[in-house]
């Protein structure tokens, strides 16, 4: 019977997770290590400055378990050699160099957490994929294990399924949870957990590469719906269509659903595009060319979708961005988080950039450091025309703006005040809603112009 768990990483999967199971198992001892002191500490003090994860309804569950059945530490050792299970839940980023640059996963933190497992383990240990991670990746876990000094081991695939920005409703009330394995008393023991607080019909039972292949495609198939609504937005605008109207038409269809179907600048965080590419390495590596180019295709429209807007704003603002001011609004890659991992932001601001635009940046949760890493190397690069600042304040973004382009879907960007916003703003200006929530008729009636991503007869 499992009673201590180690979560290794305290990152967007770890910390919610193991906050959610300490919150439903109370008789758990649940431990998140992690050799990052700085986010240990913000994990620890609670209620004294913002948490490394912002998800809403997530500090309310800590206050029920931080130092109750939960903690946080960076003695990774201690953590693993208390514990009957282990997670790992650290980051698999795309290979940077060598065989595979570019597309396949880089499984080095997996490997690093395996042999100190291997290591510092005693008695019996259930180990539990929780990142996303390539298919036969449990092979590589076993293969270390079987040279350990000391203790037995068991590999699961425990993929999470949580939405940024609705983790904790989705770690509460998830539509499945999918535990893969080749032993059905450590699966068992994994779904028993669960059963806390799922009910057993939601508790898939898998072998390990089905559940870890699983993970891979649900994510594929969601990037590939955003990719759809978006090359249909594009052709709405050609046509006289509008894409609001054919998402309800088609969302209405039983067959369908009406999930992921929101036209935007592409999407985005840390998980589609990288495990898109991480399923066309595995059918170039499998000799499965076309699957490959089915899914390669998918990320292309990802990169359309973008460098369609900034050409839109080009062509609207007389062919130049060259001392002109750019109102950016919404910089994470989607509301209700603050991570920008992959954020389309990112790109459309460094293409900005590159055209020689100033740049004034809201967002409500992104820190001035993450908008710092992400664009001070472009306009490095650039023909030194260009620039960036970052306001805290929403209004001070549309001073003197010549343009003002809503990226992310904050609630807070939907009943934007136009008569205050459009009088300190530079005439003709223009208003580029990526998002379909902007009240586009309050902002002409200021004397704005306006474009909105899938409204046709724009041109």
């Amino acid at each position: 019977m499992v009673q201590t768990i180690c979560c290794i990483g305290a990152g967007y999967v770890g910390g919610p997770s193991m906050a959610v199971m300490a919150d439903r198992c109370p008789g758990l001892d649940i431990t998140v290590v992690d050799l990052d002191q700085a986010r240990i500490d913000a994990w620890n003090n609670l209620g004294h400055g913002p948490l490394p994860v912002y998800e809403p309804g997530l500090e309310a569950v800590l206050e029920r378990v931080l130092g109750r059945n939960l903690q946080f530490s960076t003695d990774v050792n201690n953590g693993i050699r208390n514990a009957d299970m282990v997670f790992l839940s650290v980051n698999t980023p795309t290979k940077r160099n060598g065989h595979g640059a570019g597309v396949a996963a880089d499984i080095t933190y997996i490997e690093k957490a395996a042999r100190q497992i291997a290591e510092v383990a005693k008695g019996h240990t259930i180990v539990v994929e929780r990142s996303t991670l390539p298919v036969r990746t449990a092979d590589v876990l076993r293969r270390i294990f079987a040279n350990a000094p000391a203790a037995g081991f068991e590999v699961l695939s425990n993929p999470e399924f949580m939405a940024e920005g609705t983790a904790i409703s989705d770690l509460e009330s998830p539509d499945r949870v999918l535990v893969g394995g080749h032993c059905n008393h450590a699966v068992d023991q994994l779904a028993d957990i669960y059963a806390n607080w799922v009910s057993p019909e939601r508790i898939i039972r898998t072998n390990l590469w089905s559940s870890e292949l699983a993970k891979l495609t649900a994510n594929a198939f969601l990037a590939q719906r955003i990719s759809s609504i978006n090359s249909i937005a594009a052709l709405c605008e050609k046509t006289g269509a509008d894409v609001v109207e054919v998402r309800r038409a088609i969302g209405s269809d039983s067959r369908l659903g009406s999930h992921f179907l929101s036209p935007g600048p592409g999407f985005g965080g840390s998980c589609f595009k990288k495990d898109l590419l991480n399923l066309i390495y595995l059918a170039d590596h499998y000799g499965l060319a076309p699957v490959a180019n089915y899914w390669r295709s998918v990320l292309d429209m990802n990169t359309y979708a973008q460098q369609r807007l900034v050409r839109k704003i080009v062509r609207q603002l007389f062919g130049t961005l060259r001392d002109k001011t750019i109102a950016i609004l919404g910089f994470a890659f989607k509301a209700d988080t603050n991570d920008t991992r992959e954020s389309p932001a990112i790109a459309i601001c460094r293409e900005l950039l590159a055209e020689g635009a100033h740049l004034a940046i809201h967002d409500p949760r992104v820190s001035p450091k993450d908008v710092h890493a992400a664009l001070d190397s472009a306009v490095e690069a650039g023909s030194g025309h260009s620039s960036f600042r970052i306001e805290p304040q929403l209004v001070e973004v549309f001073r003197d703006a010549d343009a003002a382009v809503v990226l992310t879907d904050w609630a807070e960007y939907r009943q934007l005040d136009w008569p205050l916003f459009a009088a300190l703003m530079r005439r003709p200006a223009w208003v580029f809603d990526t998002r379909r929530g902007v009240d586009l008729l309050a902002a002409r009636r200021c004397g704005l112009e306006t474009w909105a991503i899938g409204a046709g007869e724009q041109d």
